[in-house]
């Protein structure tokens, strides 16, 4: 579905991603790993547009997307959870996730998929018209997973979806992406909670300055020495 070959990005004269290469498949979760600064949100920015690329492709389902602007990206069916929610704080719950559907042509018919959020969400959905600003950091987490799926994506991108948060919420928010998941969503999914995101994928990458250091399926890298140093605190 959506495939990274050779990619280089960067910053004015700084270069943050190196000959950067990654596949995720159709029907799966992808998990990003990465240490703070690997290169992770450089990697889902160049993705959706926000950043383009000095080298490398980038594909969607088998359509060059790395010269297109956010907005045709996002027709295209790839939604992105930022790092840190990014609700507008002034609107009102509801107005949220209506935003959510601004790029559909059917966002008349926004009732079913609101229903579908507060399915996933219940601490919203007795909250429409609560101003988004006034909500708790889990709660703002889940509106902007639900504005997200609002749109109808096809993949979807979720930055440190758990960052901040605490252990019940953050159990809270992975069956969620969980549920996401089974309703027929790709993700590819930048989390450092490995512990919690490897059994969750099918396949993972691990970041480092930029360049992929280790790949492959899940449950292979969940047992290698080097993520268990490293993500899983263990020697």
């Amino acid at each position: 579905m959506l495939r990274l070959e050779s990619v280089e990005a960067g910053y004015g004269g700084i270069r943050a991603l190196h000959d950067v290469s990654l596949e995720v498949p159709p029907g799966t979760i992808v998990t990003l790993l990465g240490a703070n600064g690997a290169g992770k949100t450089t990697t889902l920015r160049a993705i959706t547009g926000l950043l383009r690329p000095s080298r490398g492709t980038i594909t969607y389902e088998g359509r060059r997307i790395d010269r297109l602007p956010p907005d045709r990206i996002v027709r295209l069916g790839i939604s992105m959870v930022p790092e840190r929610r990014e609700v507008f704080p002034e609107m009102t719950v509801r107005e949220n996730l209506i935003m959510g559907a601004y790029a559909r042509r059917d966002r008349h018919r926004s009732a079913d998929d609101l229903e579908q959020v507060f399915g996933l969400f219940e601490d919203l959905r007795g909250r429409p018209g609560q101003r988004a600003g006034s909500l708790s950091g889990g709660q703002q987490q889940m509106l902007a997973i639900g504005r997200a799926v609002m749109a109808r994506p096809r993949l979807m991108l979720l930055d440190e979806p758990t960052l901040g948060l605490a252990p019940l919420l953050v159990q809270r928010i992975f069956e969620a992406i969980e549920e996401i998941a089974r309703s027929g969503v790709t993700i590819l999914l930048v989390e450092q909670n490995a512990y919690r995101a490897l059994p969750l994928s099918k396949f993972a990458y691990v970041l480092e300055t930029g360049r992929v250091a280790l790949s492959g399926e899940s449950r292979d890298l969940v047992k290698d020495p080097r993520i268990k140093q490293s993500y899983l605190g263990e020697i």
